[in-house]
């Protein structure tokens, strides 16, 4: 009988339930959409509750499409959006507040409070105070729910990112982990010593002893009944969506770069085992444990990537779908040279600038809705290109290749652009679901569905490969307009 590996993707704006067979083809998929809160301006929460049922509802989806059986389920996978906070009460197991989402720049006044701690926690974690993390996320939940602190120091809450909260819902109530790469994104977490660190749980106040147990990410993390209610398949994987892209894409090696292209867009190399202290605004994180063995990577954020298709859409409605971007951008010439900065949530790598808004440069009489759709597709190719750029300088490499993955690589428009514009051959894989497909390969490695990293190799394969066509002068000096477009933006 063949036997298959489940994976929930619980993204920003999704969940989705995939199907994998042992060569790594897709069998079946199904998603909901998550709804996103907006209670302040640059504020973004989730229910943790809609969170849970929509991982619910797409694992029943799927096993009701496929007539699949609880026997045929190898074991699950989990890959999670990153950073995101949820506490929640221990005796009831629901939470005390919505989730406070990695977007989300609430917590900005309590990372400005901690700004003479930055240099130890730089140190100890590889990343910077940013409301991005999920540190400030957990201390404002306490301050702001009743008798927050009192609660959490006499173990009554449970904290943790959308990794542990799925896990502990899936196996009612009886698992209370996270991993090594989603620990890695807390600001508690020290990963050179790869356990919570005394003195960060004391700069946000955190008692400690009421945090997660911390595994590898390829590891049996407890079961659940989800399929069929009766018969218990092992949970065998957690990692970060990042992470799991990373992995998913077989970047196995040391130098090894993968981009990310969803509400975000991230940019992950593999450092092995070297942790690079980062001077140019990018993170040191944790990329994977296995066996016991830990191996990190460096990272490059941009904020706004897919999320700004979202916009044209939902807000400015120049678009009725974010893949009707292609055709618009393919049918516009340059004669109209527009720049759109999408800093709707401020600026990511190299900038972190959390206080500068968005910006269209260069309208004249002429600009049309077209021009401003184009230019907010190539913004997210010129945000990923100074990523690229400051890790060339970050690591010493000459990055020739760049595996891409993420909804936004199947406009060809951009990805060929983003080829153009990083004079980088781009590579996508035939699975673009790298994120899902991650969790997938951690799980099998974990059940000895794959005996080694060498048979994940052998099975993954590439589709769509892009060469950079453009001449280096106009590179150059679209590049250089882009730069002085984000330099305005930050001076409004």
């Amino acid at each position: 009988m063949e036997k298959y590996i489940l994976t929930i993707d619980q993204g920003t704006t999704s969940t989705r339930a995939i199907l994998f067979s042992k060569s790594g083809e897709i069998v079946a998929m199904s998603q909901r959409e998550i709804v996103n809160y907006f209670p302040q301006a640059a504020w973004v929460e989730q229910d943790p509750l809609e969170i849970y049922v929509s991982a619910l509802d797409v694992i029943n989806e799927l096993v009701i499409k496929t007539n699949l059986k609880a026997e045929q389920i190898d074991s699950l996978g989990i890959t999670n959006q990153r950073e995101t906070a949820i506490v929640w009460d221990k005796k009831t197991g629901l939470p005390v507040y919505n989730a406070i989402v990695w977007q989300s720049k609430q917590t900005q006044s309590i990372c400005d409070s901690l700004a003479d701690y930055e240099k130890v926690i730089r140190e100890k974690t590889g990343l910077i105070i940013n409301p991005y993390f999920s540190a400030s996320k957990f201390r404002f939940i306490l301050d702001n729910i009743d008798r927050g602190q009192d609660r959490a120091e006499n173990g009554e809450l449970l904290f943790g990112t959308v990794d542990t909260w799925l896990l502990y819902k899936l196996t009612d109530g009886k698992e209370y982990k996270t991993d090594y790469s989603n620990a890695s994104r807390t600001l508690l977490f020290n990963i050179h010593t790869l356990e919570w660190d005394d003195e960060l749980c004391r700069i946000f106040n955190i008692p400690k002893k009421y945090l997660p147990e911390v595994c590898n990410s390829s590891n049996i993390f407890g079961y659940t009944n989800v399929i069929d209610h009766v018969s218990y398949v092992p949970l065998a994987s957690i990692c970060g969506d990042q992470q799991a892209s990373l992995f998913g894409q077989n970047c196995f090696e040391r130098g090894d770069v993968k981009n990310t292209y969803g509400t975000g867009c991230f940019m992950l190399m593999n450092t092995k085992e070297e942790i690079v202290n980062s001077k140019y605004g990018l993170l040191s994180t944790i990329a994977w444990g296995i066996n016991g063995k830990v191996e990190y990577a460096l990272e490059g954020s941009v904020l706004i990537g897919g999320a700004s298709m979202q916009w044209l859409r939902d807000k400015l409605k120049l678009i009725s779908s974010a893949s009707e971007s292609e055709e618009i951008a393919k049918s516009v010439n340059d004669d109209e040279d527009i720049y759109v900065v999408p800093a709707f949530v401020g600026l990511g790598t190299p900038y972190w600038d959390n206080n500068v808004r968005g910006a269209i440069f260069g309208l004249t009489r002429n600009t049309s809705d077209k021009n401003i759709v184009k230019a907010t597709l190539e913004s997210i190719a010129y945000q990923s290109k100074e990523v690229i750029e400051v890790m060339k300088k970050e690591a010493h490499a000459k990055i020739t290749t760049l595996k891409v993955d993420g909804g936004a690589t199947q406009n060809h428009y951009l990805m060929q652009f983003q080829s153009d514009i990083l004079n980088v051959d781009i590579k996508r894989p035939k699975v673009s679901e790298t994120t899902a497909l991650g969790a997938f390969y951690l799980a099998g490695l974990s059940t000895g569905y794959f005996k080694n990293i060498e048979e994940i190799k052998k099975i993954h394969q590439y589709q769509d490969f892009y060469h950079p066509n453009m001449n280096e002068e106009t590179r150059r000096n679209k590049y250089r307009k882009w730069k002085k477009a984000v330099k305005a933006a930050r001076t409004f």
